[in-house]
C-alpha cells in the first residue's frame, strides 16, 4: 500500500497551484492550518537550494474531533499533509497523505472508518485538480 496519492497539474504557476489546492480542500471541509515553505526554510537554515515545495497542513475539524475521541494520541498524525511541489520538468505535482496508511499503526477499528472517509475526500480533492 502506498502512503500517498498524487496528480500532476496542468497549471504551471506554483503560487496559483497553491490557491487552487487550498480552494479544493476548502470545498471538502478542510482548512489549511499550516503552510511550510520547504524551499525557503532550507535556504534560510542550511543555505541549500531546493525546488519549490510547500507542505499544507490540512484539517477537517469534524473528522479530527472524531479521530481524537477514538484515539487521543492520533494527533501525532494530524493534520493531513498535502504537498505542492515543482518537479524537474517544471510540472506542479500535488500529493496527499493516505490516512489509512498512516493510521494503521494505531490498530483501532473506529479509526479505520474515519480514515476511510477522509481518504475518500482527499482522493476526490486530488481527482478534482485535473
Amino acid at each position: 500500500m502506498s502512503y500517498y496519492f498524487n496528480t500532476t497539474l496542468k497549471e504551471r504557476n506554483f503560487e496559483k497551484a497553491i490557491e487552487t489546492v487550498t480552494s479544493a480542500l476548502k470545498e471538502e471541509g478542510f482548512g489549511v492550518l499550516t503552510e511550510i515553505d520547504v524551499k525557503e526554510t532550507l535556504k534560510k537554515k542550511i543555505d541549500v537550494d531546493f525546488k519549490k515545495y510547500k507542505i499544507l497542513g490540512a484539517c477537517n475539524p469534524e473528522f479530527a474531533h472524531k479521530a481524537l475521541k477514538s484515539e487521543d494520541k492520533i494527533g501525532v498524525f494530524l493534520p493531513c499533509n498535502v504537498i505542492v511541489e515543482e518537479n524537474d520538468k517544471g510540472e506542479i505535482e500535488v500529493s496527499a497523505v493516505d490516512p489509512i496508511a498512516s493510521m494503521q499503526a494505531a490498530k483501532n477499528d473506529d479509526l479505520e472508518e474515519i480514515a476511510t472517509e477522509v481518504q475518500q475526500k482527499l482522493k476526490k480533492i486530488i481527482a478534482s485538480l485535473n
